[in-house]
């Protein structure tokens, strides 16, 4: 058998989006008649269709009628929450604060590792139907935190997907727990620290500034400048968060985090909904990614975040799904809609969400991965999706956001791509996985986690 690192794919004669960025500026090509030449994890080639025509290869996929483009990255998600679809147990919540303690606070005590396992296989291989390659996920399960997250990161290798995984940390459920918590952090990060598998990243996860005290903070601060990393934490998601950090610390989130040197350029806050200026101002100064998650904010009814402010005071925005869905195309699609009634403009907040997704999530992976994820570029990452479209209008660069939005979002990912490795081809998964018998476990699973809720 041939060496993995040497296997070479040939996609031929698509549409090709780059997405390309340049020392942070967008150059984005759209190649008609392209092919790209992959070669192990990497893209050795992209060329006019009749250049490569000739390449000795082992295995040809043909893009004619395909838009071919990098594969999506989803900057904010949690798999634990896969099991509860369908749940009818948790009573109604009226504000945000019930929906944790209805719902997922009451979830997340019952998980088992068993639990976290598949609750990150259903959505890893929804993500490959959807062309999403990549997930930045946030991990809870308080009486099972220990091993936790080596089972998520299990589930990824055997879906040949990328994610950068972190556990929540929270005083909620006491100490004990929240010692659990940093342990876990701390050896999950020093097991991806080599670099070796380039499919596995980890930050340093925190649940909350209003369910976080000051000397666990201290705690998880002290370990993550050990380790050299970053955080990824749930901030100002609601008005709350700030009404208790005003009245517990005396200082609104974000210049509580600022105080306590969470914020940095590898540090991920989810949400930012009710910020200030100056918080913002302090998200611009220290290089700390917002990553935006328009459909779980309007489903918790916290308000939609003003991301056309956030771009315009230099602060770096992404686009998550927040579990939500693991399909970026219908993420990317409602954070348009919701940023235009947020602006009340149908004029402005178009552009925005889409390079939140597009561009933005693609900086916020290369400060983990270092390998030009979300672009095709020759001797990047060979992370790409085959889509079917026909464009019915003119297609280039300057016009490549509408037909995004209003085009290939309703299409159907044909062919995902991650490392080099094809894991659906045609619509078929490739990976070596019995998803009947996915679907069983997880019904069974499902079932027990139920009676325990």
């Amino acid at each position: 058998m041939k060496d993995a690192q040497a296997f070479r794919i040939l996609i031929r004669n698509g549409t090709v989006i780059t997405l390309e960025q340049n020392s942070g500026r967008v150059a984005n090509r759209v190649l008609e008649r392209h092919s790209v030449l992959i070669e192990g994890d990497r893209i050795k080639k992209i060329s006019p269709d009749v250049d490569l025509a000739q390449t000795q290869v082992d295995q040809t996929i043909d893009a004619a009628g395909k838009v071919v483009m990098p594969g999506l990255i989803n900057a904010h998600m949690h798999f634990y929450s896969t099991l509860v679809r369908g749940l009818t147990k948790a009573e109604s919540a009226s504000d945000f604060q019930g929906v944790l303690d209805n719902l997922w606070w009451r979830l997340d005590r019952k998980l088992t590792l068993d639990d976290c396992r598949v609750s990150a296989m259903i959505p890893l291989v929804d993500a490959i139907r959807k062309g999403t390659t990549t997930l930045i996920d946030h991990h809870a399960s308080p009486f099972a935190a220990r091993g936790s997250l080596q089972a998520i990161a299990g589930a990824v290798k055997q879906t040949g997907l990328r994610a950068s995984l972190c556990y929540e940390v929270s005083d909620r459920d006491g100490n004990q727990v929240a010692n659990d918590g940093l342990n876990e952090n701390i050896e999950f990060i020093k097991s991806t620290q080599s670099g070796a598998d380039s499919h596995l990243r980890a930050l340093f996860g925190l649940h909350a500034s209003f369910t976080v005290g000051e000397k666990t903070l201290a705690r998880a601060v002290e370990a993550a400048r050990a380790l050299n990393t970053g955080f990824h934490v749930h901030t100002a998601e609601a008005a709350s968060d700030q009404e208790h950090a005003l009245k517990t610390f005396g200082v609104r989130v974000v210049e509580r985090f600022h105080e306590h040197g969470v914020l940095g350029p590898t540090t991920i806050c989810a949400h930012c909904v009710h910020v200030d200026d100056r918080e913002l101002a302090l998200l611009a100064q220290t290089g700390t990614a917002v990553v935006h998650n328009p459909q779980s904010n309007m489903n918790n009814a916290v308000g939609t975040a003003d991301i056309l402010k956030m771009k315009n005071m230099g602060v770096l925005v992404g686009l998550g799904t927040d579990a939500m869905t693991v399909n970026m195309f219908e993420e990317a699609r409602s954070g348009v809609w919701a940023q235009k009634l947020r602006q009340q403009d149908p004029g402005r907040g178009f552009s925005e969400p889409l390079e939140a997704v597009l561009f933005n999530n693609a900086i916020i992976a290369d400060r983990y991965w270092n390998m030009g994820l979300g672009q095709l570029r020759e001797g990047g990452a060979a992370d790409l999706i085959l889509l079917d479209y026909e464009a019915p209008t003119p297609l280039d660069s300057s016009n490549f956001l509408g037909h995004f939005c209003f085009g290939l979002a309703q299409t159907q990912v044909d062919t995902t791509i991650c490392a080099g490795r094809v894991l659906m081809l045609r619509k078929k998964l490739m990976i070596d996985l019995d998803e009947a018998k996915l679907a069983s476990d997880s019904r069974q699973l499902a079932a027990s986690l139920w009676a325990r809720f």
